[in-house]
């Protein structure tokens, strides 16, 4: 017996098998082999066209089957992952009405601004958990002014996995989580928020109907059967936004909890189990995988845009000459903490929401031309992305989050040891990297809601922890230091 998880990134789509019994992978592959295109018609604009994402679905779908070797009707549960804060419109016939906006789009800032003001700063925090912001909603009330003649099509509104499911099925739906994750979702009355729709003036007939996040959200149908080599009617459930799922593929459902990733942006999540926020909403509090109206668990969310693409900009435009992360690793290592006091600022990919919004583009601070190097600079870029995060967790902290243990899939950011030794030496907090990924953790999650796992313990039990990372504490004043020389020259500029 096998379920299926379906990762719907921004970078590619990955695909994953897993045994179920075991929990273990059996085979997986991502689409395409190069980052997928980001449409960037005007600065600060980000979309993609989710029949992109259906595209490498099937080619990586396409890749994992012919490895595994199994029967489709082996496969007994889908599990859905994808970019958070995508808006995805369609018309009555689930047409496409235009590309995806995606979660880095920072068009739609002004809108949840006026949003926030009109509808009040304690209306909103008390029952969206945060300000509109640049989210879904305000994305949607974007298309209404500057789009009529799309928004006037529009039957049902989507978020990237439900977009899939949609493909997958034939059938429309959003879960809690996604609804949250978009400023829809009322937590106090437990219901779509009347004041944002009324607000941005958006129909309640545009949201489909309210899928459980575990449990048959819907089957697959004949047409993607024969797409896929799926048997029809195999179940679809379970699906979430990336960041929660990537909570729940560390094994995070508790209070307390602490998960991050560091790829194209940063995150660091923790679990709640009260109603909370951040006056500011610099950082944002959702509904969590396992949030109910018995049981509140509430994921509070720090995301930071300009974090892993800053790596990855470097090593495209400056570090030319090196094959790959893992020399532009080992030059950087050759750099002391604190990059010989070069500091940078990595805010280069648009509003900042943990800067309350604000662009400050992304900056280098100190640049001696006659002690730095490029190793200087790979060294100070990281340090920049783990001292952002250290900001982004003091805000955290503020609001009652105890952060002594972060949980993380060996990956991305996380294979630099500058990265996660300087990370757990600046926030005095242990770090574990664990043997996982999202499209693993959807795959398992499948099982749940088809109610194979009984539980999180037992979905989760062959979680294999690969590495601990201790703080350095003979070191931390250097590592301080260098943060608050970082911190000085951000608030110089915001």
């Amino acid at each position: 017996m096998y379920l299926l998880g379906y990762d719907i990134g921004s970078s590619s789509v990955k695909v994953c098998l897993v045994e179920a019994s075991s929990g273990k992978v059996v085979a997986s592959d991502f689409s395409p082999k190069k980052e997928m295109k980001i449409i960037a018609m005007q600065a600060g604009w980000a979309e993609q066209n989710p029949a992109d994402w259906w595209t490498n679905l099937r080619l990586a779908h396409e890749s994992v089957m012919h490895q595994a070797g199994i029967q489709a009707d082996d496969i007994k549960g889908i599990g859905i992952t994808w970019q958070m804060h995508g808006l995805i419109l369609v018309d009555k016939d689930q047409n496409l009405l235009r590309p995806s906006i995606i979660w880095c789009d920072s068009r739609a800032v002004e809108y949840g601004e006026k949003a926030f003001k009109k509808i009040g700063a304690e209306k909103c925090l008390s029952h969206l958990l945060n300000s509109p912001g640049n989210f879904t909603a305000s994305k949607l009330a974007w298309v209404k002014e500057n789009e009529p003649e799309i928004f006037d099509k529009i039957d049902k509104i989507m978020l990237p996995g439900d977009y899939i499911a949609m493909k997958l099925s034939g059938k429309i739906g959003i879960t809690i989580e996604g609804l949250s994750e978009g400023i829809f979702w009322d937590f106090t009355n437990n219901c779509i928020s009347k004041d944002v729709i009324e607000h941005f003036g958006i129909p309640e007939s545009f949201f489909p109907e309210i899928v459980p996040t575990f449990g048959i959200q819907s089957t697959v149908s004949a047409t993607a059967a024969a797409e896929l080599g799926l048997k029809e009617g195999t179940p679809i459930s379970y699906r979430a936004g990336d960041q929660p799922n990537n909570a729940l593929s560390l094994n995070v459902f508790n209070p307390g909890e602490i998960a991050s990733t560091a790829g194209t942006s940063g995150v660091v999540y923790g679990v709640l189990d009260h109603l909370d926020y951040d006056k500011l909403s610099r950082v944002n509090t959702f509904a969590h995988v396992n949030h109910s109206k018995e049981q509140i668990r509430l994921g509070v969310l720090l995301c930071i845009n300009g974090t892993g693409i800053l790596n990855s900009w470097l090593k495209h435009n400056f570090a030319t000459s090196l094959s790959s992360y893992g020399d532009m690793n080992e030059l950087a290592s050759l750099s002391p903490i604190g990059s010989k006091g070069l500091s940078i600022i990595p805010f280069g990919n648009g509003a900042e929401r943990v800067l309350e919004n604000k662009d400050t583009r992304c900056s280098i601070h100190g640049i001696n031309f006659n002690i730095h190097s490029k190793g200087d600079v790979l060294r100070a870029a990281q340090e920049a992305i783990v001292f952002s995060y250290e900001y982004g967790m003091n805000i955290m902290r503020g609001i009652g989050m105890n952060i002594n243990v972060i949980r993380a899939g060996n990956a991305n950011m996380f294979l630099s040891s500058i990265f996660r030794q300087s990370l757990a030496s600046v926030s005095n907090a242990v770090i574990e990297l664990y043997d996982t990924d999202g499209a693993v953790g959807a795959a398992r999650a499948a099982g749940m809601g088809i109610g194979f796992y009984s539980d999180s313990s037992e979905a989760f039990a062959s979680l294999e922890k690969i590495a601990v990372i201790e703080p350095e504490h003979e070191k931390r004043d250097q590592y301080l230091e260098a943060y608050s020389r970082w911190q000085d020259h951000l608030q110089a500029i915001i």
